[in-house]
């Protein structure tokens, strides 16, 4: 993103009202001073997808490994949902606050604001809702899927905190990623088992540290997480403490070419383990009689960037996750349940003009459930931005 730096003295509450008449930002009139550096930023964004096979695409249009009905072929949408708007106030005094939205949501919230960051810092602490500590962008191949590559650094989501850095290390004490634990006894309105447990609770905070630095060829990064997963029916209550680490790291070959890649491993935290499971994140524990059991779970990527003349660019990337969940199915969830998802994209971006970013990109998705069935799916997407 691109930000139009302006100079203005405001009070603490400009920032709401900056995001209060987001629809008229180009309206808004303040005050000019010395004590402020403020910048209102973001980009409108169509998206475009047509799913080959299955369809596969949830809002912003990015691919989904959950398969929808493989029966019916050929199906196009487009949306805006991705497009946002954010504001970043620095004061004299050193605080540095960043608030920032877009319109992606599900059912009933689509299209409605959603709140991706809202957090400040002052010197080597922040604090707010912003991306977890675990994740690295060093390692990632730029995708027009919004969700993006499975096996990704990190969670890849956004949580609220308190976060220390010095130099390249950085700790934090964080809302934990998603806790779903697997329980034969769940049943849905039909009576059929569907393995996901009701009875989670979050009881402590997760604990993060990240290392992350760079040469002039070579950027790399390492991140480890410690989270507890809890159970509780009202009788039985049962906690494991589950960890993940990742490690990454991207290769500038030449001034044309570089290479990047990442690995997690976990075990009873996959919440960290980015689209494992069903689509966004795996069990981190299943319930077995009246004990709490956790899973491990492992994931990687690999991808090739390109970049040619004009600001455009060729990626490819892969990525893959999959859980050890023989023993889960032993204690009584249902194979059904997904193991392993992989996929591919392969994407051409290009700059027309500054400040606009257009891309075509095929997508690729691949999911098996511990029975052994896999669903398939290819999909291409069009996306065209307007930075601002």
């Amino acid at each position: 993103m691109q930000s139009n730096k302006l100079r203005m003295a405001i009070r603490a509450t400009a920032a709401v009202a900056v995001m209060g008449v987001a629809g008229q930002a180009g309206a808004l009139t303040l005050n000019v001073g010395d004590d402020v550096d403020a910048s209102l930023y973001g980009y409108a964004r169509l998206n475009m997808s047509y799913d080959i096979d299955d369809n596969r695409a949830v809002s912003t249009r990015a691919g989904s490994f959950t398969p929808a009905n493989e029966d019916i072929d050929g199906h196009f949408g487009a949306d805006v949902q991705q497009s946002r708007l954010g504001v970043k106030v620095n004061h004299s005094s050193g605080v540095m606050v960043n608030v920032e939205g877009d319109f992606r949501g599900t059912g009933n919230s689509a299209g409605s604001l959603r709140m991706r960051h809202a957090y400040g810092t002052y010197n080597n602490v922040l604090a707010g809702r912003t991306w977890s500590n675990s994740i690295s962008f060093v390692a990632s191949t730029p995708t027009l899927d919004f969700d993006g590559v499975a096996g990704s650094f990190g969670s890849w989501d956004r949580t609220e905190q308190i976060r220390y850095t010095t130099g390249p290390l950085s700790f934090s004490i964080e809302d934990p990623s998603s806790q779903i634990v697997y329980n034969s006894d769940e049943i849905d309105a039909d009576d059929n088992p569907t393995g996901v447990s009701e009875l989670t609770k979050t009881s402590m905070p997760a604990f993060t540290a990240r290392f992350e630095d760079s040469t002039d060829a070579v950027s790399y990064a390492a991140s480890a997480v410690v989270s507890q997963v809890s159970a509780d029916d009202g009788t039985n209550d049962d906690n494991a403490m589950g960890f993940a680490v990742s490690a990454g790291a991207k290769f500038k070959l030449t001034d044309m070419f570089s290479v990047q890649g990442s690995a997690t491993y976990t075990d009873g935290a996959n919440g960290y383990l980015w689209r494992s499971g069903s689509n966004y994140f795996g069990a981190s524990a299943y319930v077995d009689g009246d004990s709490l059991e956790t899973i491990e779970g492992y994931g990687g990527n690999v991808g090739v960037s390109m970049a040619l003349a004009g600001g455009s660019s060729i990626n490819v990337a892969y990525g893959m996750t999959t859980l050890d969940l023989d023993d889960a199915v032993a204690a009584g969830t249902p194979d059904s349940i997904a193991e392993t998802n992989q996929n591919v994209f392969v994407n051409y971006m290009w700059t027309p003009v500054k400040n606009v970013m257009m891309g075509v990109e095929y997508g690729y998705f691949d999911q098996e459930t511990v029975a052994g069935d896999s669903a398939d799916a290819n999909r291409l997407l069009f996306a065209a931005q307007y930075n601002f």
